[in-house]
């Protein structure tokens, strides 16, 4: 019997110890102090699109939080006793944490432009374009700042569409002004906040159904398992494939462990084995080869 452990690591991984912090920690900040402005120029003026896109910095600022404790766990968490895989998947929750926010958030706005039908709405149109044209600034800056991480943290990207989605809700809001001003037509502001809930809600819902895919092991959707097993059978000397078993730690990182049932010279088989698993961009690979006398015990013992 033989094995073969693989913690190569190419450029692209994105590994949690590279993950850079400083610009979750900035943005946090830009949108926090954003945050507090919009909500009381809403309240004051009694806009539900402000309202609606300071709802929307709040998950914001909520997720960046959660974002940067859950780099940070990952950075820093112990990997001893019991947590062998560190915290490293605390991005995968924080995921799940911001869709949730998102969607609650979407909800919120829809019933409360149910409650303001038919009330004529009044919202002076200047202060709308003023707010939402400093939103909108505070928007992009942030999303220049995360933009690079995005791809490589499931927790990022989920900050990062947060603020993707104000980004939208700050045009929405500067549409609803300049229609305000113009016509005085004051339904413009609550058509808008009901787009802006429209908007975010499939795209939560996206996040969402990532990390869930993570939290339930299922292959990474970049990965062709049949490809991966058929590769695998292919190699010299290789007559069975059994238990193979992909899945996402988190963002960048996928683990596979394999039963290869050989009756060649496993310092041949083993090398072979990790190149085809690179090659599908596995590489954090766990191989166990299993002579002929061993594989009928072995296929027995397999219950999942």
């Amino acid at each position: 019997m033989g094995l073969g452990h693989d913690h190569g690591h190419g450029p692209s991984t994105a590994d949690a110890s590279t993950r850079r912090l400083w610009p979750m920690a900035v943005g946090m900040a830009v949108i926090g102090v954003f945050f507090v402005v919009e909500l009381t120029v809403g309240v004051v003026v009694n806009s539900l699109a402000l309202i609606a896109d300071a709802g929307h910095m709040l998950t914001d600022v909520v997720a960046m939080a959660m974002g940067l404790t859950a780099l940070l766990l990952a950075r820093h968490g112990g990997t001893a006793g019991e947590k062998t895989f560190g915290w490293h998947r605390a991005e995968v929750f924080t995921a799940v944490a911001n869709a949730v926010l998102l969607i609650g958030v979407a909800v919120f706005v829809l019933y409360e432009a149910v409650e303001r039908m038919g009330t004529d709405p009044q919202v002076p149109g200047l202060t709308l374009i003023v707010v939402a044209l400093i939103g909108l600034a505070a928007n992009v800056a942030v999303m220049l700042l995360l933009r690079s991480d995005a791809e490589g943290s499931i927790a990022v990207r989920g900050a990062y569409m947060e603020v993707l989605a104000d980004a939208v809700g700050s045009i929405g809001v500067l549409i609803a002004g300049v229609v305000a001003m113009t016509t005085g037509w004051g339904y413009a502001d609550i058509v808008v906040a009901v787009l802006i809930a429209l908007w975010v809600a499939p795209r939560a819902v996206k996040l969402a159904a990532d990390a869930l895919r993570i939290l339930s092991q299922r292959a990474p959707a970049h990965v062709d398992v049949d490809a991966v097993r058929a590769d695998l059978a292919a190699l010299p000397g290789v007559h069975d494939v059994h238990d193979l078993h992909i899945w996402t730690l988190t963002t960048g990182m996928d683990v596979v462990t394999v039963h290869l049932g050989s009756d060649a010279d496993n310092a041949d088989v083993l090398p072979a084995a990790r190149e085809v698993l690179a090659h599908h961009g596995l590489d954090h690979a766990t191989v166990q080869v299993d002579p002929v006398e061993m594989q009928k015990r072995c296929h027995r013992d397999l219950t999942w």
